[in-house]
């Protein structure tokens, strides 16, 4: 088999995409084969355990006329029949073998595929198990045990079914298996359809490298007809007509063996996601669903975009309700103010108000409720990434890079140890101490490196500009030439010695740019303090980058993360940003690369001590994603290589930062009104249609953020109210960011100190000297209003409420800064204790310049 690199024919597949009418090559004569299921509309595996043999029998007439070969993916029930029927009709059969955890099912499938294998001519070869490896279903010792079992007791080649990647993560199978058979699906690889057809090949050209010696059978490959998976668009049955009619010849003219799936649409595979049941040829009834001849309408219509914003989502039965309830609602509300807008005699004010209120529903409640009901009522995730336990999986060499400022040396050196620690091959670990003034300080560092051996390598330089970005660039300039990757880690985290091991073989896909692994902490369960901060973290790298995960956008961080080296040296970090981790990652994306998020935690770092500490932080963040914001603007906003829902987490995902500091300024003016009303009493109050908004979306994402607590991390009542409180600790440090990010480009880089001395009561009220000050000035102005007007109104009652709603915050910033001394005041602060092993694990950043 001649199998072409992809490049020999990208331009030729990419003109067929090009107008509003396209013109793929006719469908072939025949195609090598159909993956085919007999079930119709209201049938499923599970309750049709018979087919009428007659149906079968038509719909493999049916299939005839394109091919001569079909695979099924069972031996029992309502598939026992195909192979049957299919002698008569002179079609093979690629014959399947179910492989689940039922271990007794299991049994009774093995007994039924051998007996058909060895009793029926039309059955060619034999697939034991469908994707029941990267399923995890069973382990591969125990697949290894039904191959063998099954190649002794029949004549035909016998094989499994796994995606294209895992022939590389699971080489032992080769050696039990005649040929081999690869799933190569790009839709679920967030490709797009114009870019499939030559991923396909070269995937098909990659496996034959790998295993030159083993015939290739592309099992599985296809496109649905409908589906908001891929790119941030719907997918639509032009593209599945312009991609297969293409896709078909290129295999055929390179005598590539292949199954498209499928033959029929499937009506029962909703568990799949909205593009389950849609990647038939023919649809239900054996319709086909395009024309095999002829051009192609390729034309985007508008019904096609308006399911994007909810129908991606695989949610529960309830996740829909509650998106139907909060969007009625918004409708109900939204239409309220319109028409109370009107009443007031169609004045601008008015129907200013009237617009306020509809934006207000429509944007910032749609955003919220978009993301509670993915993190709360998900069916299943996406894109989901599992560590590489197999010991001979691909592993190339990875520079780790340690960049650090002014650290100080015990926590530097437990760092280095754990490095040390790595059950890796082939890796070196480079540690750039830069502008650290004291000696005392990094000496230390140096020894320890010469100590831990040639693997370790420490750099000091002084007068390095561009702060941690500077460092890294300058590790990165030093980076062993025959290193594939770039491993960063903060200086304080202790990583799990599988760390590389089992996260770097995700690498093999070429597709992938980076792969990030979630911020952990060692010290959460020292004091309360701690494990509010703890819960804080949390919620974003359990919730809500699994959430972005699963469209491919989520934030890289500079600890924890895996970047390919030649990508790296083609972009570099951006000295510019202090967030020079979160912009590389979103440029790293911006380059057609993808991203990879694995939960497992594989290293731990340590928790702002002080409160003052945990404010510098998140301001860092949030001027951080301003910086990105208005410099990648043009990327987030036009059509591009980012997909529409890599480009609305970008901009949705940071809208409530956005929201922080636009509420600052009304915070601000609120307070100036209500000083008029206490000093001229005829002044009255907002109406009720600005304020009653701004308090109804207050609550809704309290509600929120508590809900996600109890629901989706389980915490109990007590550490959900508590951490919910923490995070509304910060909103007046993140108001400040995105007000000086908006008015500023440059601010300097604020490392997060480690075993700071223990603050002082007067340092600790200082560090929150705004947010007391506010905090006072509304309460105070809230008491004036009752004593001059008491409620005399229901726009009296909402203002009130809203000067209550909107102190919240800085009351809590008062509760944390009062409680982070409290529990440290007494701490020697001595560096937490080692990583266990029984937990496979972990930042924080002053300048580094």
């Amino acid at each position: 088999m001649n199998l072409p690199h992809a490049d020999n024919n990208e331009k030729t597949f990419a003109d067929y995409w090009n107008g509003k009418k396209s013109f793929p090559p006719a469908w072939p004569a025949k195609v090598s084969g159909f993956s085919y299921a007999p079930f119709k509309a209201g049938q499923t595996p599970g309750t049709a355990k018979t087919v009428p043999e007659e149906g079968i029998r038509d719909d493999l007439k049916l299939l005839q006329q394109f091919t001569d070969h079909v695979r099924c993916y069972s031996s029992t029930g309502a598939n026992k029949a195909i192979a049957e029927i299919a002698v008569s009709l002179g079609i093979t059969v690629t014959l399947g073998i179910w492989i689940g955890e039922d271990l007794e099912q299991n049994e009774a499938e093995l007994a039924a595929g051998i007996a058909l294998a060895n009793s029926t001519l039309s059955v060619v070869r034999v697939i034991v198990g469908n994707e029941s490896l990267f399923k995890r279903l069973i382990s591969p010792e125990q697949m290894i045990h039904y191959l063998d079992r099954v190649r002794q007791a029949v004549q035909v080649p016998v094989t499994t079914a796994e995606p294209w990647h895992l022939w590389s993560v699971y080489p032992e199978l080769i050696e039990h298996v005649d040929l081999i058979a690869a799933h190569v699906l790009p839709y679920w690889e967030f490709i797009e359809a114009r870019d499939a057809c030559p991923i396909i090949l070269a995937r098909a050209a990659q496996l034959q490298a790998l295993y030159p010696r083993k015939k290739i059978l592309l099992a599985e490959v296809g496109w649905p007809s409908q589906g908001h998976l891929i790119g941030g668009k719907p997918t639509t049955p032009s593209e599945q007509a312009i991609l297969l009619r293409s896709l078909t010849h290129a295999l055929n003219d390179q005598a590539i063996d292949y199954f498209l799936i499928e033959a029929f649409d499937q009506p029962w595979k909703i568990d799949e996601g909205n593009s389950g049941p849609h990647w038939g040829i023919f649809d239900g009834t054996r319709r086909p669903k395009f024309p095999f001849q002829g051009p192609v309408d390729n034309r985007t219509r508008w019904r096609n975009l308006f399911p994007l914003l909810v129908s991606r989502m695989a949610l529960r039965k309830r996740g829909w309700l509650f998106l139907a309830v909060v969007g009625m609602a918004a409708l109900v509300f939204a239409g309220a103010g319109v028409v109370m807008g009107a009443a007031q005699a169609f004045t601008p004010y008015a129907l200013g108000a009237a617009a306020l209120w509809t934006a207000l529903i429509g944007v910032a409640l749609f955003s919220q409720a978009h993301e509670m009901a993915e993190a709360a009522w998900s069916l299943h995730h996406r894109r989901v990434f599992y560590p590489v336990t197999y010991p001979r999986a691909y592993r190339p060499k990875v520079s780790i890079h340690v960049p650090c400022h002014n650290e100080p040396a015990a926590m530097v050196m437990q760092t280095l140890d754990a490095l040390a620690q790595l059950d890796y091959p082939d890796y070196e670990v480079l540690v750039i101490d830069n502008n650290t003034p004291l000696a005392a300080t990094w000496l230390p560092v140096q020894a320890h490196c010469r100590a831990l051996g040639q693997r370790f390598r420490f750099y000091h330089v002084s007068n390095l500009q561009g702060f941690k970005a500077g460092a890294l660039n300058y590790a990165l300039a030093l980076t062993a030439a025959d290193a594939e990757l770039v491993a960063v880690i903060d200086s304080d985290y202790c990583v799990h010695r599988d760390w590389l091991k089992q996260l770097a073989p995700l690498m093999l896909d070429p597709h992938l740019g980076f792969i990030q692994s979630p911020q952990d902490y060692r010290d959460h369960h020292i004091n309360l303090y701690n494990q509010i901060c703890y819960d804080e973290y949390r919620t974003f790298f359990h919730v809500g980058m699994v959430i972005r995960n699963n469209y491919d956008a989520i934030i890289q961080h500079g600890t924890m993360t895996i970047i390919r080296k030649s990508v790296l040296d083609q972009l570099k970090w951006s000295p510019w940003c202090i967030c020079e981790d979160a912009e590389l990652g979103l440029n790293i994306l911006s380059h057609g690369y993808s991203s990879a998020y694995c939960t497992d935690s594989y290293g731990r770092g340590l928790i702002p001590h002080t409160f003052e500490d945990f404010q510098k932080q998140r301001f860092r963040w949030a001027y951080g994603a301003v910086q990105i914001l208005r410099h990648h603007r043009r990327a987030l906003v036009r059509p591009g290589k980012l997909s529409i829902a890599q480009r609305y987490h970008f901009v949705v995902g940071w809208l409530p930062w956005l929201g922080n500091g636009i509420a600052l300024p009304l915070t601000l003016a609120s307070l100036a009104w209500s000083v008029l009303m206490v000093v001229a009493p005829t002044q009255r109050p907002a109406p009720w249609l600005l304020t009653l908004p701004i308090l109804a979306l207050t609550l809704f994402k309290l509600v929120k953020i508590a809900f996600i607590y109890l629901r989706v991390m389980g915490l109990h009542f007590k550490h959900a109210l508590l951490a919910t409180v923490g995070g509304m600790a910060l909103h007046h440090t993140i108001a400040k960011a995105v007000i000086y990010g908006a008015i500023s480009e440059h601010m300097p880089f604020v490392r997060t100190p480690k075993y700071p001395k223990s603050q002082g009561w007067r340092r600790s009220l200082h560090s929150v000297r705004d947010e007391l000050a506010l905090a006072v000035a509304l309460m105070a102005a809230g008491g004036g209003i009752q004593t001059r007007h008491g409620f005399a109104s229901f726009d009296l009652l909402l203002w009130q409420l809203l000067l209550l709603a909107e102190s919240l915050p800085y009351l809590a910033a008062l509760f944390m800064a009062f409680l982070g001394w409290h529990c440290n005041a007494a701490d020697t602060v001595n560096a937490p204790g080692p990583l266990a092993e029984s937990s496979p694990p972990p930042s924080s950043e002053r300048e580094i310049s």
